[in-house]
């Protein structure tokens, strides 16, 4: 069993100890689940369990509670606690704690490398002496000392050494004079330690804010420039697919009927997709991850404490907002960083309000159609509807914090872990592994049913006009309302399943075609869309509905089970939705 503080580098431990490749991040909170794997050592089979970071086991959050009731419920053979050794005297409560749980008990001092680099030193086998178990220096980001551990893991778990006296506590104390004691008798210093350039940018009063504005400006930048290219290539090889495909399947003698529904129905919707889907997020992720392994969301929520604060809430819900921009699913489960269960309702309920990845399409494809026509100025677009986004995510908090969940804000305590160089390859292929390929999978399970959906939909007729054309027309008194009109209004409801297929859906309508329709261009999308009467207004509106709208499936899915309230549930699509739908309106009466 893996315990320890958070940001101590225990899923880096993990990683070595099992080859699992868990995603580590250089932020508080990066582990919200115990995780279970195996390792093979000496001709024994271990388990292993990572448990979510803890400085104690008295729980104040709901990944303290995690670790609190498996370490109680629990009886190890081994278990492992992971300590920071640049702030040992911190770090050895948890380990009192554990020593009280358990006799068979290894310590491992992490993170040597950037203690020596502030100029720490500690004698691991005093430490050893004066706790009574065995303590391993290890850097488990490049691997050292992991050897050593393993060799500590066997001979505890098999009782191959007897334990050595511990030293005991008395009865109802905490343990911090006897931290301090043991802390200044085994620590020397050498030199004093200030704050780098990169930190004084990035915690300055004045240059935190433009310094982060710069950095997601560039990723944004590198997404829109890098991913055109290979969108159209994957589009023109599943173009070539679906007609062979299709060929195939007539061969074989099937009715025309089912062709069309298999392969302009479901694959094409499926297809549509990955290529529009795969390359912004092959791009947007890995760029995402390296900034949270060089410790960039540390420092945006000790930025954003402050305004969030203000808005009845904590900085913390600044990281459910950056998850937020991958995927609003992952952003959701990531409110269990916070303690408090009225700020980690607000941060769930608000967290739709944050674009993902699946409304960058839509969002880069308007905004340069009808107000950028450079990438420059489409990222500074972007960025500023990111900017309404974000203002609007505080707004609603504070809304939600003096009505239907009062309360006083909490306290917000968060250690800032270091800057550290990022690990670019691993963190990229973990990037791509575990975050690109888990969304793509989520959506593609989701797309092909709805483009089923969508198929018949478009082909069954009444009075020679499609079920879908009927759908938009009924919609159409509320979108003009709105700024926009019945087509574009029913291609964001027949969205839920996934955000990328609205603007195809909207196509397919435009054009009465009966099965998704792409475009093969932005001047051939902005044709269209101008000839069905779209102006600088509708594109603004369409804009900002797709800002503020209702969750996905696969979001509001995971808002019901992080919650277990169909109340809190059905609040996440209202809130938006109302807010989209007033905005809008209030736009186009401008």
């Amino acid at each position: 069993m893996l315990a320890g503080n958070p940001n101590v580098g225990k899923s880096t431990v993990f990683n070595e100890l099992t080859g699992m490749h868990q995603h580590t991040g250089n932020w508080i909170g990066k582990t919200v689940e115990s995780t279970k794997s195996r390792f093979y050592y000496k001709y024994n089979d271990y388990d292993i369990v990572d448990l979510p970071g803890t400085y104690s086991l008295n729980s104040s959050s709901k990944e303290e509670e995690i670790a609190r009731d498996f370490l109680n419920n629990s009886n190890p053979d081994c278990t492992v606690c992971v300590i920071d050794g640049a702030v040992l005297e911190r770090s050895l409560i948890l380990v009192f704690q554990l020593m009280k749980l358990t006799d068979k008990l290894v310590v491992v001092l992490n993170l040597c490398d950037e203690a020596k680099k502030k100029g720490i030193f500690i004698d691991e086998d005093k430490l050893s002496m004066m706790l009574g178990v065995p303590v391993v220096k290890t850097t488990a980001r490049s691997g050292r000392g992991i050897n050593r551990l393993l060799e500590q893991i066997h001979l505890v778990s098999t009782n191959a050494v007897a334990p050595k006296p511990k030293i005991i506590l008395e009865k109802g104390d905490r343990g911090y004079s006897k931290a301090k004691e043991i802390s200044s008798a085994v620590v020397s210093r050498s030199g004093s330690f200030s704050l780098g350039l990169a930190d004084r940018l990035l915690l300055g009063r004045f240059t935190s804010f433009v310094a982060l504005i710069i950095v997601f400006g560039a990723v944004l930048y590198l997404t829109i420039i890098a991913s055109n290219y290979p969108s159209m290539l994957l589009k023109s090889f599943f173009d070539f697919l679906e007609i062979k495909i299709a060929n195939l399947l007539e061969v074989w003698g099937a009715a025309d009927w089912a062709v069309n529904l298999f392969v302009y129905g479901m694959l094409r919707v499926l297809f549509f997709v990955v290529s529009v889907m795969l390359p912004p997020m092959a791009i947007f992720f890995p760029l995402f991850s390296i900034l949270e392994d060089f410790g960039l969301f540390s420092r945006i929520a000790f930025n954003l404490d402050y305004p969030f604060q203000k808005c009845s809430s904590c900085g913390k819900q600044a990281l459910c907002c950056c998850m937020g921009l991958g995927c609003n699913a992952v952003g959701v489960t990531g409110a269990r960083i916070i303690d408090s269960p009225r700020e980690r309702l607000i941060a769930i309920i608000t967290n739709s309000l944050t674009p993902c990845n699946g409304r960058f399409p839509l969002l880069i494809a308007i905004i340069t159609i009808f107000f950028a026509k450079n990438s420059l100025l489409s990222a500074g677009m972007l960025l500023l509807m990111l900017g309404l986004s974000f203002f609007m995510t505080m707004l609603s908090s504070r809304i939600l914090g003096k009505t239907v969940l009062k309360g006083m804000p909490s306290s917000f305590v968060m250690e800032m872990p270091p800057l550290r160089k990022p690990q670019f390859i691993k963190t990229t292929l973990n990037s791509l592994r575990e975050k690109v390929l888990f969304v793509l999978m989520r959506a593609v399970c989701i797309a092909a049913p709805a483009g089923v959906v969508i198929w018949i939909l478009a082909n069954i007729k009444i009075a020679d006009i499609s079920i879908l054309t009927h759908m938009a027309n009924a919609l159409d008194p509320v979108g003009r309302i709105m700024g926009l009109d019945g087509v574009i209004l029913l291609a964001f409801i027949l969205g839920f399943p996934a955000n990328e297929i609205v603007l195809p859906i909207a196509l397919m309508v435009y054009l009465s075609s009966s099965s998704l329709s792409d475009y093969s261009s932005l001047e051939s999308l902005g044709s269209v869309l101008i000839a069905n009467g779209w102006t600088a207004k509708t594109a603004l509106c369409t804009c900002v509905f797709s800002l503020f709208h209702f969750p996905c499936g696969t979001t509001l899915l995971t808002i019901y089970k992080e919650t277990k309230s169909k109340k809190w549930t059905i609040l996440s699509v209202l809130l938006p939705l109302l807010l989209g739908f007033s905005l809008c309106a209030v736009i186009n009466k401008l």
